[in-house]
């Protein structure tokens, strides 16, 4: 979204107090944001003494909106924890979303809580198994959607032909994909391989997206997440989540050697020198904080989950990923084509019976 485009109405409500470095780099983070998105109201949760001081600081929050809560759920806390105190940052946050007062909720909270509050609250849309998390996975070619990344330990075929759904739609919202090709993530791309509710989700995956229009590639295996192969990758949460941790530990072990072999001696410290302006381009495409702002996937209403330990930087990203997906057709795009989903789910069990 360029910033020139219409978003009128467009009302964003923040946890300001969730997260690593809350409520300093979440408020600071809504400053940067505000600055490029000044049409955009936002409605900060949280120690209202403490956010009104960073916003003193930051005349471009002049305009927001700050509603006091007097507890913060912690980022070790568990969900039922978080479930049972409604005086919360994190619930109020969300809270916002389902009385209509926000478009969309922006939390670098506990993610568990947040999936807890959010599904408590706004409950999934109807025909939905199970919320799952999505995220942006940079590649080649930009940027692809992986899914579920933590909300499901495990998912059955059913489950995985929802986050298909579910994925495709957010494609479409967040980077603008017509026709979002995706796949399913597998131990190899044969068809013949991968355990059985794999191989069950891949066919109703192809029974269904055919009529759904959807492009489905078939399987994809790890080494096809960075290449950008499809645009979705759906997976279990288990295998997402671990998937995701493993990148992000190899991009940090990369970013480690590169640093060793710029400095190790002085030619190597001229050349890095010499390359100051590839280098940067680099650093820029492997910056976690541009791709951060984790969507939780099936619920009557937008959150957005940012990375804990983000930044101000971060987080203003995360905000815009909330302000695309509240400015497009995402939600009524999932409901259409859930609604779609349950009636061929419908006419495929009756056929059997009536055959």
């Amino acid at each position: 979204m360029s910033d020139n485009e219409t978003t009128a109405q467009i009302t964003l409500s923040i946890d300001a107090m969730g997260g690593d470095f809350a409520p300093k780099e979440i408020v600071e983070g809504c400053a940067i944001f505000a600055k490029k998105h000044p049409e955009v109201a936002l409605i900060l949760h949280g120690d209202s003494d403490k956010i009104n001081s960073i916003i003193s600081h930051n005349p471009a929050l002049k305009n927001a909106k700050v509603v006091h809560a007097d507890e913060v759920v912690g980022m070790d806390a568990k969900p039922s924890q978080a479930m049972r105190r409604k005086n919360t940052s994190m619930w109020s946050a969300v809270a916002s979303v389902k009385e209509g007062v926000a478009n969309a909720a922006v939390s670098a909270g506990n993610t568990g809580a947040l999936m807890a509050v959010s599904n408590l609250q706004l409950r999934t849309v109807p025909g939905i198994h199970r919320p799952a998390i999505a995220a942006p996975w940079p590649n080649p070619k930009g940027a692809s959607v992986v899914l579920d990344i933590g909300a499901n330990v495990d998912s059955d075929p059913d489950q995985l032909v929802d986050f298909a759904i579910l994925g495709e739609a957010y494609a479409k919202a967040l980077f603008g994909k017509e026709r979002p090709s995706i796949g399913l993530l597998n131990v190899g791309s044969e068809e013949v391989k991968g355990h059985e509710d794999i191989k069950e989700a891949m066919r109703l995956l192809r029974l269904h997206g055919s009529s759904l229009g959807m492009d489905v590639y078939g399987f994809v295996e790890g080494n096809d997440l960075s290449l950008g192969t499809t645009d979705v990758v759906v997976t279990d949460g288990f295998t997402g989540n671990i998937a995701l941790k493993a990148a992000e530990g190899a991009a940090k072990l990369f970013a480690t050697f590169l640093k060793e072999s710029l400095t190790s001696n002085l030619i190597s410290k001229i050349g890095a020198f010499i390359a100051t302006s590839g280098f940067n381009k680099l650093k820029s495409k492997m910056d976690p904080r541009a791709f951060n702002g984790g969507m939780l996937l099936g619920l009557n209403g937008l959150v957005v989950k940012s990375h804990g330990g983000t930044d101000a930087h971060g987080f203003s990203n995360a905000l815009l990923v909330a302000l695309r997906l509240a400015s497009s057709d995402y939600q009524s795009t999932i409901v259409e084509n859930v609604a779609r989903l349950n009636q061929l789910r419908q006419v495929q069990q009756k056929t059997p019976a009536e055959a």
